[in-house]
């Protein structure tokens, strides 16, 4: 007697559990549609979609149900090709795909951006008029946006008989991605009015961030008070919306709007913690942003992320705190994230803008993966701390393992030519530029306008101003500050009255840049008319930058009295600098009198740094009190202040030279020196006496003149005369500000040997020609 019917389903259902492969094995046992299913919807469940594929490959005559269930998986897990793949060996195959199918393929497609296969399967949908249903046309929305065709994606979504909010949400998301605010929030308009459809949490989160980026902080109000109307239910979403909102209240630079969100939250992940951290961050406000992230270690490692780390690292290199820097790379290494990439670009650069660049390179040579980003940290660590070759190297080791420089990087690169003042590098880095198509880039023209100016070659800087797509106000200042080093005040002025011509309203920097280029072009009565126009007409309050520019351009032009009192009735109290610039133009114009009362205040104040010092010894050493100037050195050894050495250098066929005073190192010294031994002869003859009192040492005269004929510039335009042809300028940089005595010889030797010579030092050019130079002498 047979089991009942019902029983017979059970045996059978039992048997097939009974006979399904183990976990990784396939059956190859004789098996109907049914059976077959069951074994590749298991597979799939397991996650196992290589055995899937192969069990779909046995099925005698696969239906859609069979490929739909596995191209799902693709679409999901990826690889995202293979469920494209599959979906074309179904078609092979003569089985129909049906509403499910369209979908899962348009999602893999969306996944890959592959519009040209995306737009065969919206063809393939059209033909089974699949191609309005709700969830099809979705994907083709999302399909469309994710590769920017916000026109097909339009006609799909205004052709939908029904929408729901997934698909306004699908069309919201890509116009937030693409920052196309007005576009966004016409959008939203339109998805109350028409369909009256209440925004949901997805809706919020692609919204937030539009908002933030646009700091439309009326309308962001706005959306908190809708979503406190709202009454999120969901813990993830209360989550989600709140850190975006936290988010915008963040990057639209209102911390207590941020912090009242924050506190408010029942629940935070790291993402929330991270965004009040990066807000902090971005006020400038590293204090609290630290004090913050430790709040956040007290909650759990839990919470510790390359993303909240990045915002902690960047606060330690702020703050330049390597203490707490070195502490959170342990911290980092116990808990296993050092080696993820993005916390250790973050280490990169705290540890390069800290100054630690040893501890940069070893960092860098440990990372097991290395991104443009890891390069540009490391380039820029050598460029901030004044090794502008080992940045080239880096560039060039970044170009041999073919990681592609970004923006971020060509404007790292780009100063260390203007550091080392080095033309052919920043040509090379102009056409790099051009080449990746980087040329357009407001940024990265700014640093090439930089760059030339600060190479000698003002005129390249202005030709790459005038071609710019779009300036930004450190683009006029640029240009502003390129040719104030160059002695050319009026062209500064002109400059200056075109950016207000183009609309653009100047800026405290705008105001120190030009006054600086009156004060190097002996142009006094207009720096202190822009000194009054910025305050009067500007309502800008001078800053002690502002007032350094001013001392400065009154001292230089010999108002030495007049600058005294503009000290003495500054509302601010004067620092060093300010004293600073005064004391250099005592120096220059040899008023020893009141060098002594602005030593004075100095010494009141306690020099900041190796320059005051030097000015200090150099004004007693000038009027032979050598006892005082020898007591000043001692207190500079003793506080531990080294005087720079004088150096000079000069590119010859993208090769540089570096010389220091009385230098022998060069492999053609007995050249130079003979060449200037002559040159000194022929200077003599047209009047030529050298200044001694720029020799700081209690020596004889004749010894004197004999250590003024070996400065670092002079042996280097020596070697440029020998090594140059007769129609090339020679161009020298220096580190420090051109002695007195160099400046008189150089104009000389441009007679005696024909040539043009600029001279770039610490302060700004000098074009040396027929015996004169740019300057004017103040300098």
């Amino acid at each position: 007697m047979g089991l009942p019917r019902i029983h017979l389903r059970l045996a059978s259902t039992a048997a097939v559990r009974l006979h399904l492969p183990p976990s990784g094995a396939i059956s190859h046992e004789v098996k109907d549609r049914k059976e077959w299913q069951l074994e590749l919807e298991q597979h799939i469940a397991r996650g196992q979609l290589t055995f899937a594929r192969q069990v779909l490959d046995r099925i005698p005559a696969p239906d859609a149900r069979a490929y739909n269930a596995l191209i799902r998986a693709y679409s999901w897990r990826g690889p995202f090709h293979a469920a494209i793949d599959l979906y074309r060996s179904m078609l092979h195959r003569r089985v129909t795909p049906n509403k499910y199918t369209f979908p899962f393929v348009l999602k893999a497609c969306s996944a890959l951006a592959d519009l040209r296969s995306g737009r065969a399967v919206h063809a393939h949908a059209a033909a089974a008029g699949l191609h309005a249903d709700l969830f099809v046309s979705t994907a083709l929305i999302d399909l469309y946006i994710r590769c920017a065709r916000f026109g097909p994606a339009a006609n799909v979504f205004a052709k939908m008989p029904m929408r729901d909010v997934v698909a306004w949400n699908a069309m919201l998301a890509g116009y937030a991605q693409h920052s196309m605010y007005q576009h966004a929030i016409a959008h939203l308009l339109d998805m109350q009015a028409n369909d009256r459809l209440r925004p949901n949490a997805s809706t919020l989160v692609s919204l937030l961030p539009l908002l933030a980026q646009h700091e439309a902080l009326p309308r962001g109000k706005s959306v908190h008070a809708y979503c406190l109307r709202a009454c999120l239910d969901q813990e993830e979403e209360q989550v989600l919306v709140g850190t975006a909102l936290l988010d915008m209240y963040a990057k639209c630079k209102h911390l207590n709007y941020a912090c009242r969100v924050f506190h408010g939250m029942p629940v935070r992940n790291e993402v929330t913690w991270s965004a009040l951290i990066g807000g902090f961050v971005l006020c400038d406000r590293m204090v609290q942003a630290f004090s913050l992230f430790k709040d956040m270690l007290a909650q759990g490692l839990c919470f510790l992320s390359s993303t909240s780390v990045a915002s902690a690292l960047r606060v330690c290199a702020s703050l330049a705190d390597v203490r707490m820097g070195t502490q959170l790379h342990a911290l980092l290494a116990k808990s296993g994230i050092h080696s993820d990439l993005t916390a250790g670009n973050s280490l990169l650069s705290m540890y390069a803008k800290v100054g630690l660049i040893e501890e940069t390179m070893a960092l860098f040579d440990e990372m097991a993966v290395k991104d443009t980003v890891s390069y540009g940290a490391l380039l820029s660590g050598y460029v901030q701390n004044g090794k502008a070759e080992e940045a080239f190297l880096v560039f060039k080791k970044m170009q041999a393992c073919n990681v592609e420089p970004d923006v971020a990087t060509m404007v790292s690169l780009i100063p260390a030519c203007s550091h080392l003042a080095a033309l052919q590098h920043g040509r090379c880095s102009h056409g790099s530029v051009i080449i990746r198509g980087l040329a357009s880039e407001t940024s990265i023209c700014n640093a090439l306008i930089d760059m030339y100016a600060k190479c000698g070659r003002i005129d390249l800087s202005r030709q790459v101003f005038d071609k710019m797509a779009a300036w930004d106000i450190v683009s006029w200042n640029t240009m502003i500050a390129g040719y104030g080093i160059h002695g050319l005040g009026k062209e500064a002025t002109t400059l200056f009255l075109d950016m207000k011509k183009q609309g653009f309203a100047p800026d405290d920097v705008t105001f120190i840049c030009l006054i600086s280029a009156c004060s190097h072009s002996g142009l006094v009565t207009e720096g202190k008319r822009w000194f009054n126009t910025m305050t009067q007409k500007y309502g800008i309050l001078p800053r002690m930058e502002h007032y350094i520019c001013m001392v400065d351009l009154l001292a230089r032009g010999g108002f030495l009295d007049e600058a005294y009192q503009f000290i003495q009735s500054m509302p601010l109290k004067a620092d060093v600098r300010v004293w600073g610039a005064l004391l250099g133009a005592c120096r220059i114009h040899k008023n020893i009198d009141l060098g002594k009362q602005v030593s004075r205040m100095i010494q009141k104040l306690g020099p900041e740094g190796t320059g005051n010092f030097v000015l200090l010894s150099n004004i007693f050493s000038a009027a032979g009190r050598f006892d005082e100037a020898a007591e000043v050195r001692v207190i500079q050894k003793v506080k531990g202040f080294k005087k720079s050495p004088g150096c000079s250098w000069i590119e010859i066929n993208g090769s540089l030279h570096a010389f220091v005073g009385g230098d022998q190192s060069h492999p053609r010294s007995s050249a130079i020196y003979q060449e200037l031994d002559n040159i000194l002869i022929g200077i003599k003859k047209l009047g030529y006496q050298a200044d001694t009192s720029f020799v700081l040492q209690d020596l004889e005269e004749e010894e004197k003149e004999k250590a003024l004929l070996y400065h670092s510039e002079k042996l280097a335009i020596a070697f440029g005369i020998l090594s140059l042809g007769e129609d090339k300028t020679i161009f020298v940089t220096k580190n420090l500000r051109v002695c007195g005595d160099c400046h008189t010889a150089i104009k000389y030797m441009t007679l005696v040997r024909n040539r043009v010579i600029i001279v770039r030092d610490a302060n700004r050019f000098h074009h040396f020609k027929n015996g004169q130079c740019s300057c004017g002498d103040f300098w």
